[in-house]
């Protein structure tokens, strides 16, 4: 039932949720002030406690092909770079492995890692007995260590299933239980009275909810990256735009890969002695190229709804209904560790043409309808972006991550939908003992450094920035500190130095996009809109520079791509619209 609203509670002084990057960072899955982050989370190595050094990459499209095996035999490859590959990648780093990671696409966590909401589930509502369950927990408790040591920001917010009936309460009830028989620690069922000083902007029907401090949230893609860098600067080769078309079984027992390169177009052959299959919504396609048909994927559709950072605010947990037998977790409501409010996501069958066929203005009205049972204080008009990924959900129900049946150095992580970035670094370990059970032997990598620096510098608003004419930019690459104050987004306060970091890290780059996602460069309020400081053409000249490549050979941020929105840029007539949406239903 949809809460009936006189007024907005008002917001307490506290209410402020810190902002990775200003004025401190998420470390651990704790906030760390600026001036207490220093020594942990500075892109500068030599302040940086076990970082490698920030040397500059040389440019190509496989960044460690001089690591590739003398015999062309490689130990493993693995085939998909999002957040499972690149965890099981930098997993199988610790080891002194030839491995080598293929994406089809033109970077890493281009598929369901880039369009999910980033939480990092407790794992109180996974089914007891699954993989779902079996993986979630112990992952979840993985991510603070992790983040000490790759650095992508982690924020420990806990979250919350609303219960607005006596119904409801019963479901908190089983999924108390069903967590317990997971092994998930530290749940309890809040009355009304702590839920609302915890959270006094929730829907005034709420009478209590299931609380689960361990769960948090991270920006998925910047967590893919960061494991697919720390991987490749510990040894393992990635290609991108590489997609593998068919595999063969050579008689010394090996696999050849057939892969086209969608870099010169032309045709490429990859032997190995074990392949891991974590392609996604493709990872039926790669089974059946060795005749295993045991399993398919369905994508389900999650769209989602960014709001400004002045409605973050809102909720300092991530905000859940009561899940749906059929529909899973439900629309949720969260902030994001950037700041912004989130909405979302619809589960969207692509089998089901009634569900994947949805008109945009139907799924915006969802979303707005469902999440404003839950915090219906959020103002529609903030929407400045909208996107949508597709989870892959097996034919058997369940996380498939096991040995093919036809061949037992062929290994399957496939199906892995919700909470599949909970249990990531979880099922890494999982697939390392397959390996090992399948015969491979791993010594240990003596030079594995598990710490990586990270990209963005934390900053106190415009203190010691400066921002130069709109579309240009003033430094000639090779002086850091006028890189360093240099602004080339304005939204985000993102400087030059920011930039030519990432470009010289271990990772292959060519877009705006690539830059968009390691930096936040274009990801702000204004969306890189050329009148207002046209961000993106600074830093497509900057890939360029970097690159030495001309300007039009840098990709830029595609569009529409998955918005529901009507334009890239959202104006007064849309806000209207959205805030019309929000009060269909």
């Amino acid at each position: 039932m949809a809460p009936n609203i006189t007024s907005i509670p008002p917001t307490p002084p506290d209410r402020k949720n810190p902002q990775h990057g200003v004025k401190g960072v998420y470390y651990g899955g704790h906030w760390v002030d600026l001036e207490d982050c220093a020594g942990t989370f500075n892109p500068d190595s030599s302040k940086c406690s076990g970082c490698p050094s920030q040397s500059v990459c040389p440019r190509s499209q496989s960044r460690n092909a001089a690591g590739a095996p003398k015999d062309k035999v490689y130990d493993v490859v693995i085939i998909g770079a999002g957040c499972i590959g690149s965890a099981i990648a930098r997993e199988l780093s610790r080891y002194k492995l030839k491995t080598l990671m293929l994406e089809s696409a033109d970077d890493v966590s281009q598929g369901a890692t880039k369009g999910n909401s980033g939480i990092v589930h407790a794992g109180y509502d996974d089914t007891p007995g699954s993989l779902h369950a079996k993986f979630c927990w112990p992952g979840n408790q993985m991510f603070p260590q992790l983040d000490k040591e790759l650095r992508f920001g982690y924020q420990l917010n806990g979250s919350l299933v609303l219960a607005t009936n006596k119904e409801e309460l019963k479901i908190l009830d089983e999924l108390m239980d069903r967590g317990a028989k997971n092994g998930v620690k530290n749940l309890r069922i809040v009355q009304k009275e702590e839920l609302f000083e915890m959270e006094p902007a929730l829907n005034p029907n709420a009478i209590a909810a299931l609380h689960a401090p361990d769960a948090g949230n991270v920006i998925p893609y910047e967590y893919a990256i960061a494991l697919a860098e720390n991987a490749v600067d510990n040894g393992v080769e990635l290609r991108i735009r590489r997609e593998v078309t068919d595999i063969t079984k050579r008689e010394d027992g090996s696999f050849e890969l057939d892969v086209l390169n969608g870099i010169t177009v032309g045709r490429e052959s990859v032997m190995t002695r074990y392949v891991i299959n974590c392609a996604g919504s493709s990872s039926d396609k790669i089974a059946k190229m060795i005749g295993d048909d045991s399993f398919y994927i369905k994508p389900r559709l999650g769209d989602y709804l960014l709001l400004n950072r002045n409605q973050g605010h809102l909720t300092k947990h991530t905000i859940f209904p009561c899940p749906d037998p059929v529909l899973g977790k439900g629309v949720l409501v969260q902030t994001t560790l950037w700041g912004n409010l989130i909405l979302g996501p619809t589960a969207r069958d692509v089998n089901n043409p009634e569900a994947r066929d949805m008109s945009d203005a139907t799924v915006q009205e969802y979303i707005l309808s469902k999440c404003k049972q839950l915090c219906p204080y959020f103002d529609p008009k903030e929407v400045f972006h909208a996107f949508c990924g597709a989870r892959s959900k097996s034919s058997r129900g369940d996380w498939i991550i096991e040995a093919s049946q036809k061949d037992g150095h062929f290994i399957h992580c496939a199906g892995i939908d919700s909470p599949g970035l909970a249990g990531s670094p979880a099922i890494a370990l999982e697939i390392v003992r397959l390996l090992r059970e399948a015969g491979l032997d791993t010594p240990a990598n003596p030079t594995f450094n598990p710490n990586r620096a990270p990209i963005i510098t934390p900053k106190a608003g415009m203190k010691g920035l400066k921002m130069g004419p709109i579309g240009k930019n003033d430094s000639d690459g090779i002086d850091e500190a006028k890189m360093a104050s240099n602004v080339v987004c304005k939204c985000e306060k993102v400087t030059e130095l920011e930039v030519v970091r990432a470009l010289r890290r271990s990772l292959p780059i060519d877009s705006t996009q690539g830059i968009r996602k390691r930096t936040r460069a274009g990801m702000g309020h204004c969306q890189a809109e050329k009148d207002n400081y046209n961000c993106e053409c600074r830093v497509k000249a900057i890939i360029a520079r970097e690159n030495n490549v001309s300007v039009d050979e840098v990709g830029g941020r595609p569009w529409p791509a998955t918005s529901t929105l009507t334009q890239r840029w959202i104006d007064d007539d849309e806000r209207a619209t959205l805030e019309k949406r929000m009060m269909a239903k």
